[in-house]
C-alpha cells in the first residue's frame, strides 16, 4: 500500500497564480446530461386552510445551469472555451435552457433535440434558506441509436484542438457504455485527455477507458461495490478504493473528492492528500461541477495533476461559499490565489 503524502496548499499558490493564463481559451469538451434549476424564493407565515401545508409568499424567481451545462458555464468563468455536447426536449425548458448558456457565454449549437423527452428541470421551493420542495421535470433513457449518433458527431467535430473531454454522468441517460466507448476511442486517437464524473448507480465499467474520475467519497464506496467486511480487510480502506476504481476503469489516475477532507489523489504509484480550501460553507450543490472543470481546464493546459487538483480545491472553496449551482470566476480565484 503506497503511503499517503500530505501537503499544504500554500505552497501551490504561487506557480498556480504564474501559470493562469496558460488555461486562456482552451478548448474542453464537456459531454453529458444538462438542465435548468429553477428556484422560487419567499416567506411562509401561515398554513392554508385547504391542507397542513405551508403556504408561500414568492417574492422572486431565478433560473440557473444546472448538471453538466454548470459544468460547462465553469470552464468558461474560468477563461476556457466550452463546448457542450448535450440533450434537450424541444420545449420552453429547452429555451430557457439556450438563453441561460448564452449568458455564460457557452455555445448552444451542439444541444441535440430530442422531441421524445422534457428538458430536465429541477425546481426548488424556498423558504428564506429552506428547502419546502424540489420537483423534478425529466425523463430518465438511454438516447436512441440515431440520437447517439448524433452526439457522436458533434463530439467528433469539435476534437481538432481540444485539450480535454469530460464526461458528465447523471443518470439521465446521454451516458452508456457504447457512448463512453467511442468517446475514449476518438479522444486518445487525437491526443485528448478524457475525465468522467461518475454517477454512484452506473455499473463502474461503464467508465472503462477514460484517464481519471472525480468521485466524490460515497460515490466511489457505491461504485466499488466492495462490501463492508472487504473494506474493513484493510488499513485504509480509501487507498484500497482508489485503487479498485483505477483497476476496473484502466486509469493510471484518480482523485476522490472528500468535502471538509479535501481530496486525495492517486497518481504513478503515489497518493496524495489535499485539504480543501473552503473558508465558508453555505451550500456544496455543484462543487463537484467546479472541480472537474477547473481539474480539466488546468490538466489539459500543462499543470501537473497535483497542481491541478489544488486549483480545482481553490475554486470549488469558493463556490460552496454561495448558495446554488454557481461558477467559480476567473476574477474571484485569482484573488483567493493572490491572498
Amino acid at each position: 500500500m503506497s503511503k499517503v503524502a500530505k501537503k499544504s496548499m500554500s505552497e501551490y499558490r504561487q506557480s498556480l497564480l504564474q501559470g493562469l493564463t496558460r488555461m486562456d481559451g482552451k478548448r474542453v469538451i464537456v459531454v453529458g446530461d444538462v438542465g435548468v434549476d429553477e428556484y422560487t424564493w419567499g416567506q411562509v407565515r401561515r398554513i392554508s386552510p385547504e391542507a397542513p401545508v405551508p403556504v408561500l409568499e414568492v417574492e422572486r424567481e431565478e433560473a440557473r445551469l444546472g448538471l453538466a451545462a454548470n459544468v460547462a458555464q465553469n470552464i468558461a468563468s474560468l477563461g476556457g472555451d466550452c463546448r457542450l455536447i448535450a440533450v434537450c426536449g424541444a420545449d420552453s425548458g429547452a429555451d430557457q435552457l439556450r438563453s441561460l448558456l448564452r449568458e455564460a457565454k457557452v455555445a448552444v449549437d451542439g444541444l441535440v433535440v430530442d422531441a421524445s423527452r422534457p428538458t430536465t428541470r429541477k425546481l426548488r421551493v424556498m423558504a428564506q434558506s429552506h428547502h419546502l420542495v424540489r420537483v423534478d421535470y425529466e425523463q430518465k433513457k438511454f438516447l436512441s441509436p440515431s440520437l447517439e449518433s448524433e452526439v457522436l458527431a458533434r463530439v467528433k467535430r469539435e476534437l481538432p484542438g481540444a485539450i480535454a473531454l469530460i464526461i458528465q454522468d447523471y443518470a439521465k441517460g446521454v451516458i452508456s457504455e457504447a457512448l463512453v466507448r467511442e468517446l475514449t476511442s476518438m479522444a486518445r486517437a487525437q491526443g485528448v485527455r478524457v475525465l468522467a464524473d461518475p454517477y454512484r448507480s452506473t455499473p463502474l465499467a461503464t467508465y472503462k477507458g477514460v484517464e481519471l474520475m472525480t468521485p466524490n467519497h460515497d460515490e466511489s464506496v457505491a461504485l466499488t461495490g466492495l462490501g463492508a467486511d472487504e473494506l474493513r480487510a484493510s488499513d485504509d480502506t480509501l487507498t484500497q478504493i482508489g485503487e479498485r476504481l483505477m483497476q476496473v476503469v484502466g486509469a493510471q489516475q484518480m482523485v476522490i473528492t472528500r468535502g471538509k477532507d479535501g481530496m486525495r489523489i492517486f497518481e504513478a504509484g503515489r497518493v496524495t492528500d489535499l485539504p480543501t480550501n473552503a473558508r465558508q460553507v453555505f451550500d456544496v450543490t455543484g462543487a463537484g461541477d467546479t472541480v472537474i472543470a477547473a481539474l480539466a481546464l488546468a490538466w489539459g493546459s500543462g499543470f501537473t495533476l497535483e497542481e491541478s487538483c489544488a486549483l480545482a480545491n481553490f475554486a470549488a472553496g469558493i463556490v460552496v461559499g454561495k448558495v446554488g449551482c454557481v461558477p467559480c470566476p476567473r476574477a474571484e480565484l485569482e484573488a483567493v490565489l493572490r491572498a
